[in-house]
């Protein structure tokens, strides 16, 4: 049973609003609908029925007590007294008119509930022929009824067999509506704008932007507890970030002394030919240790500034022509992206170098637009197996075959692109290049 449900709800999960303020005023606002829609059901069923019923009765009788008044006293000096009374006492003009046929039966209105109840009642009442006008002027009723020799035209006023103030009803309703939806939309706000706040301020720290200068907890008791509960985490993350980096810092410093100790003492022993493959392996080591602080450095603090992206192609050009590579790039939208300068230059330096030592055609196709950065880099090289495409983004791991994405052979590469890319609110993907290598896709607000 359950199952048919889940079914349904997700069905109409698809056409509900997905923002918290649109779906709390629907909370507000369709049970309120429900709720007059159920009043208004019954008061049209019974009260405004009812009244109408009773009054139709009282008027049907009052034409019924005219038409034997009539037929009582056919020799009345036409009628005229009959007339007085009608007019004077029961608040109806009538008119004696010539036995000519009833008017065709006119269009129903609408809402026919006292064309209907009227008509049902002057059937079971007076049970003669007769022609009923609810449309024609609104404030009055036309009733003519077949006698004997002649027709009896009555005039009525709507109130007297319709219960006319309904709308009155209806005003107070919507009017009391349209007040709590006043009151309600502002408050409404006024209680989402933290958790919006709050959401900004997690996506900004997401994205590696600075907090909101404004941003403080606000708002209901919960909301409040959740923005320092955001606040706490931001700090403890940040002081983890900057203590990782001390300590790496701290360790490549003392590792680069010894090694540059090294390499003195080697420079007086002498220019031994086995001294070059230690000089070697210092070089490596060196190399090595600037790979883990670049690493460490990935999250470090940097504000957000602008880039020229077109300047930066034009520079990829030029190493290109060193290099001897073919390069060939595209750049569609505003050339001036908003990102962390040095970071983002880091990644695309990461990818890009890459691909100039295992390709010799390279293509970059860059597109920005609505706040989007999109580079795609395409190249003829070796390309990395399927398989491995998600392990070569972790730490330290090394390609033995195809290609390796970092010079420094610590297996750092893509890892330090990808929380680049990913400290911007972004992403990094690999594929397959319709050149036949590698496709790398970076995705980034900008």
């Amino acid at each position: 049973m359950s199952v048919p449900w889940n079914r349904f709800w997700r069905r109409v999960g698809i056409y509900l609003p997905k923002r918290l303020y649109t779906r709390s005023l629907l909370i507000v606002i369709t049970p309120m609908i429900l709720l007059q829609s159920v009043v208004t059901l019954v008061f049209m069923e019974r009260h405004w029925q009812t009244v109408t019923q009773r009054l139709s009765q009282a008027t049907t009788r009052d034409l019924a007590a005219i038409i034997e008044m009539i037929e009582t006293y056919p020799n009345d000096d036409d009628y005229a007294n009959v007339i007085r009374i009608a007019q004077e006492r029961l608040s109806m003009k009538i008119d004696i008119l010539p036995p000519d046929p009833l008017p065709p039966p006119g269009r129903k209105p609408f809402f026919s509930i006292l064309d209907q109840i009227l008509s049902s009642e002057i059937t079971r009442q007076i049970n003669r022929p007769f022609w009923i006008d609810t449309v024609g002027d609104s404030r009055v009723l036309e009733i003519r009824i077949q006698l004997e020799g002649k027709v009896l035209r009555a005039f009525i006023l709507r109130n007297q067999a319709y219960a006319s103030n309904t709308h009155i009803f209806l005003v107070w309703m919507v009017g009391t509506s349209l007040v709590l939806l006043m009151i309600a939309i502002p408050f409404l706000r006024n209680q989402i704008r933290p958790i919006l706040k709050l959401a900004e301020a997690a996506e900004s720290f997401g994205k590696g932007r600075p907090m909101p200068e404004d941003f403080k907890p606000r708002g209901a008791e919960e909301v409040r507890r959740a923005g320092l509960a955001f606040i706490q985490m931001r700090e403890r993350i940040e002081r983890q970030i900057e203590q990782r980096t001390a300590m790496l810092s701290g360790v490549s410093h003392d590792l680069r002394t010894i090694l540059t100790r090294f390499k003195l003492q080697l420079a007086l022993s002498g220019s031994r030919s086995d001294f070059k493959e230690l000089n070697r392996d210092i070089d490596d080591m060196q190399s090595m240790l600037e790979g883990y602080l670049e690493f460490a450095r990935g999250e470090a603090a940097e504000d957000k500034g602008r880039l020229d992206l077109a300047a930066y192609l034009d520079t990829l050009a030029k190493e290109a022509k060193l290099r001897q590579r073919e390069l060939s790039t595209t750049l569609a939208g505003d050339p001036d992206i908003q990102v962390r300068p040095k970071a983002f230059d880091r990644l695309l330096s990461n990818v890009i170098g890459n691909a100039f030592r295992y390709a010799e055609t390279i293509r970059v196709e860059a597109t920005h637009a609505k706040g989007s950065l999109m580079v795609i880099v395409d190249d003829d090289g070796p390309g990395i197996p399927e398989e491995a495409r998600d392990e070569v983004f972790k730490p330290f791991v090394r390609l033995d075959e195809a290609r390796n994405l970092d010079s420094s052979g610590t297996g750092l590469g893509l890892s330090i692109a990808r929380d680049i890319a990913r400290s911007h609110g972004g992403e990094i993907t690999l594929a397959d290049s319709p050149m036949g290598g590698l496709r790398v896709i970076i995705r980034v607000p900008a």
